[in-house]
C-alpha cells in the first residue's frame, strides 16, 4: 500500500485535469443510462397506438443523448490518456535520474538488461495502471452506482435476482486476479533475463563471433524465448478462462430476468416499456461487469510492475551529497591522503592500507605497481567513484565528501581504464561533458591526444560515427579520444588511469610530449604499468598489496634498487626480447 501511495503522488500535478476527466466519466454515464428511460417511455406511449410525434421526439432525444454520451466518452479518454502519458514521462525521467545517480557498485550488482526491462516493459504496465485501469474502473463504479437504484425503482424482485450471480462474478475475479498477479510478476522477472541475455550478446558480439558461438547463443536464446512464451501462454489461458466464465455468469442473470420478468409484464406488475428499460439497463451492466476482470488484470499487472520498479527506486545512492553539503571555493588541485584505508565491503580485507600522501597543486604524480596492487582503486576515490573513509581524503584541505558531487567532478578530467564511447559522431564524443565546445577547441584537444593524424584518415573527419561503444575505432584510438575528452574540459585535476596501454611506445611518447604542456598547468595523476609513461613525473609512488612501498623521482627510485628498479629492468628485458 505504501508503494501505491508513492505512485499516487505522481497525480498531484494533474489533479485538476483528473477532476475534469472524472466529471466527464460521470456525465457520460448519466447521458448513456438516460437512453433506456427514453426508450421505455416511448414504448409505453406507443404500445397501443403509434403517435409519430412522440416517437420522433423520442428518437431525437436518443440521438441527442447518444451524441452527448459520445462527446464525454471522447473527452474522458483523451484527458486520462494524456494524464497517463505525462505520468509515464515523469516516471521514466525519475527512474533514469535515479539510475544515473547510482554509484558504480550498483551496476555491478544489477544487470543492464534487467534495468532496461524495468524501464520499458514494467513502465508500460504501470502506465496502463494509471490510465485505462482508472478510466474503466471509474466507469464501472459510476454505472453500478447509477443503475442499481434505477433497477430497484423499476422492480425490486427482478433486481434481487441479479445478486444471485453477482457473488459468483466477484469470486471469479478474486481467484483469477490472484493468479494473474503471481504469473505476471514471474513473467516480468523472466523478461528481464531475456533482455539481459540479448544485451550481453549484442555488447559482446566480437567475442561471440571470435569463438564461433553464434549457433550456441542462438540456441540458448531460443530456449529462454520459448520458456518466456510458455509463461505468457499460461497467463493467456487464465485470461481466456476468466472472461468467458464471467460472460456465462452474466448470461445466467439474463436468463433469470427473462424467466421472472416476462410473467411480471404479462400480469401488469411492470409495463412492457419498463421491461425493455430493465433489459437495456442490464445490457449496460454487462460491459462494466466484464470490465471488472479487465480492470483487475490491469491492476495486478500494474502493481506487480510498480513493485519491481520500486525495488530499484527505493535503493538510495551509496554516494550522494550530504544534507549539509554546500558549494566550496574553486578547486586549485591540492590532494591529500591521510592514513587512508579502504575496503570494498566492511568485512573484506583492505584493498588500500595506511596511504599518507600529499600531492601539491600543479604536480604530476604517478602510481605504478603490479596488477591488483590498488592503483585504480586509489584514483577512483578522488572523484568519489568509490567512497573514502571520512576525512581520509582531502582536496584543497576540504574532505571530498563536503564538496557537492557536481562541483568536485566538474574539476576533474578522468580517463578510466575501460574507455567508453557513445554511438555518436567523434567530435560529440570528445565534447562530452562540455556544454558548448567550439570546433577549434575540439581539434586542439584531439591534437594533444595524438588523434589528429587518425582523424585526417577518416572519411568524415570529426563527423565520423564511431558506433556503439566506439566499435569502429581501435583500442588506441578509443583511448586517445577519451584523453581528448578529458583535456577539452580543462580540469584542475587530470587523472589518466592506464590511459596509454593500447598505444605503441612511439605514439605514447608523442602523446606524453604534447600532454606535458597541459599537465604543467594542473594537478596530474598517472596510473600505468609502463615505466616509460611515468618516468618524467615529479614523484612516482610504487604500490604493492595496497601500500605505498616506495616514492621518489625516476632517478631516485632506480638508485634505491628496490621494486621500481625490478619493474624497470624487467620491462627493458621484455622490450629487448620483443625487438629480437
Amino acid at each position: 500500500m505504501n508503494d501505491l501511495r508513492k505512485l499516487v503522488r505522481y497525480f498531484r500535478p494533474y489533479r485538476f485535469s483528473l477532476a475534469i476527466a472524472i466529471s466527464c466519466i460521470m456525465a457520460g454515464v448519466i447521458f448513456n443510462v438516460s437512453i433506456p428511460l427514453v426508450v421505455g417511455r416511448a414504448i409505453d406511449a406507443n404500445w397501443t397506438e403509434v403517435n409519430w410525434t412522440k416517437l420522433t421526439i423520442a428518437a431525437l432525444q436518443v440521438l441527442g443523448l447518444s451524441a452527448m454520451s459520445g462527446l464525454f466518452l471522447f473527452l474522458q479518454r483523451s484527458i486520462i490518456n494524456r494524464i497517463s502519458r505525462h505520468i509515464e514521462y515523469d516516471l521514466r525521467q525519475d527512474f533514469y535520474i535515479h539510475l544515473v545517480d547510482q554509484p558504480q557498485s550498483f551496476f555491478h550488482e544489477h544487470r543492464t538488461g534487467d534495468l532496461m526491462a524495468r524501464a520499458t516493459n514494467d513502465l508500460a504496465a504501470v502506465r496502463q495502471l494509471v490510465g485505462p485501469m482508472i478510466m474503466y474502473g471509474l466507469q464501472t463504479v459510476f454505472v453500478v452506482l447509477v443503475l442499481v437504484p434505477l433497477l430497484f425503482k423499476i422492480n425490486w424482485k427482478l433486481t434481487l435476482l441479479l445478486f444471485v450471480t453477482m457473488p459468483l462474478v466477484s469470486l471469479t475475479v478474486k481467484i483469477f486476479g490472484q493468479q494473474v498477479h503471481v504469473r505476471f510478476e514471474k513473467i516480468q522477472d523472466f523478461f528481464a533475463q531475456i533482455t539481459a541475455r540479448a544485451q550481453e550478446n549484442f555488447t559482446g558480439v566480437r567475442v561471440v563471433r571470435a569463438y564461433a558461438q553464434e549457433g550456441a547463443e542462438i540456441a540458448a536464446f531460443n530456449r529462454l524465448n520459448w520458456e518466456y512464451a510458455e509463461k505468457n501462454l499460461s497467463l493467456v489461458r487464465i485470461d481466456a478462462m476468466m472472461r468467458p466464465l464471467m460472460t456465462f455468469l452474466i448470461g445466467i442473470g439474463f436468463v433469470l430476468i427473462i424467466w421472472a420478468g416476462v410473467p411480471l409484464a404479462v400480469r401488469g406488475e411492470i409495463s412492457v416499456g419498463q421491461f425493455f428499460e430493465f433489459n437495456m439497463y442490464l445490457l449496460r451492466l454487462i460491459w462494466p461487469l466484464i470490465a471488472i476482470g479487465y480492470v483487475v488484470n490491469l491492476y495486478q499487472r500494474g502493481t506487480a510492475s510498480w513493485k519491481r520498479m520500486q525495488t530499484i527506486m527505493t535503493i538510495k545512492p551509496a554516494i550522494a551529497d550530504g544534507p549539509a553539503v554546500k558549494e566550496q571555493p574553486p578547486i586549485a588541485g591540492r590532494i591529500e591522503f591521510r592514513d587512508l584505508t579502504f575496503r570494498y565491503h566492511p568485512t573484506s580485507e583492505p584493498v588500500l592500507q595506511d596511504i599518507d600522501l600529499i600531492i601539491e597543486a600543479g604536480q604530476t604524480i604517478a602510481f605504478v605497481g603490479r596488477t591488483g596492487s590498488g592503483k585504480s582503486t586509489l584514483v577512483n576515490l578522488i572523484p568519489r567513484v568509490l567512497e573514502a573513509a571520512p576525512h581520509s581524503l582531502l582536496v584543497d584541505g576540504v574532505p571530498v565528501a563536503e564538496y557537492p558531487l557536481a562541483q568536485l567532478r566538474a574539476a576533474i578530467g578522468y580517463v578510466p581504464q575501460e574507455t567508453f564511447l557513445f554511438s555518436n559522431a567523434l567530435d560529440r564524443n570528445i565534447a562530452f561533458g562540455v556544454d558548448e565546445a567550439k570546433r577549434g577547441a575540439i581539434e586542439r584537444a584531439a591534437e594533444i591526444a595524438g588523434l589528429d593524424d587518425d582523424v585526417r584518415d577518416f572519411p568524415d573527419g570529426f563527423d565520423t560515427l564511431v558506433g556503439e561503444r566506439g566499435i569502429t575505432l581501435s583500442g588506441g584510438q578509443k583511448q586517445r579520444t577519451a584523453i581528448a575528452r578529458a583535456v577539452l574540459r580543462e580540469p584542475r585535476i587530470l587523472i589518466l588511469d592506464d590511459a596509454l596501454s593500447s598505444v605503441d611506445t612511439f605514439t605514447e611518447e608523442k602523446i606524453l610530449t604534447r600532454l606535458r604542456g597541459v599537465m604543467r598547468e594542473r594537478t596530474s595523476i598517472i596510473v600505468s604499468h609502463r615505466i616509460s609513461t611515468v618516468r618524467q613525473a615529479d614523484m612516482i609512488c610504487v604500490l604493492d598489496d595496497g601500500r605505498i612501498i616506495e616514492r621518489g623521482t625516476h632517478e631516485e627510485l632506480l638508485a634505491r634498487a628496490g621494486e621500481y628498479k625490478d619493474l624497470y629492468e624487467r620491462q627493458l628485458l621484455e622490450e629487448e626480447l620483443a625487438a629480437t
